[in-house]
Formats: C-alpha cells, structure tokens, sequence
C-alpha cells in the first residue's frame, strides 16, 4: 500500500528535538509545534510515496547546505516563538 507523506516533517521533527535540547526556549508542546509548523514553512515540501523516493530524500539530507537550511530554519523559528509564545501562562 502506497502512502504519500512530507519527509520534511519528519526530518524537522528529529532536528528540531535535538536543537531545542540545546536551546534555552521553551518547550511545552504548543511551542515545539509552533517552531515546528514555523520552520516547515519557510523549507520546501519533499513529498514521497515509493521507498525510493524516500531514500533519494535521505540522500540529498546529507548534502551540507540541505542541513544547515533545515537547522537554521528552526532555530530562526525558535527565536521567534521564544520571543512570542502564544501558551496560556499556565502551560
């Protein structure tokens, strides 16, 4: 059975969990999702069906400015939603 889905969210998912480990912001669940939601919009789609396709993403993954654009745009979201967290005070 064939299943399309973005592999950037994926890749942004397991950056962003290890970068915000490094990070002093905060990291309630509202917050992880609007950095998340934040940097997949500023980074292209990278749809896949086909395990082939999946693995020509991981491939282009290793490629050095693919990561440094991928981790500059969720600490470029981090920054942001540190600066304007939209969780009730009590979260």
């Amino acid at each position: 059975m064939y299943k399309l889905k973005n592999y950037m969210e994926e890749l942004v998912a397991k950056k962003s969990e290890d970068l915000l480990k490094l990070m002093n912001t905060c990291k309630c669940e509202k917050c992880r999702l609007d950095i998340m939601a934040l940097a997949l919009n500023e980074l292209p789609a990278k749809y896949v069906v086909t395990d082939k396709g999946e693995l020509f993403t991981k491939v282009r993954e290793l490629e050095q400015q693919f990561e440094v654009d991928v981790e500059m745009a969720i600490i470029k979201a981090a920054v942001f939603v540190g600066k304007n967290p939209k969780h009730d005070v009590s979260d």
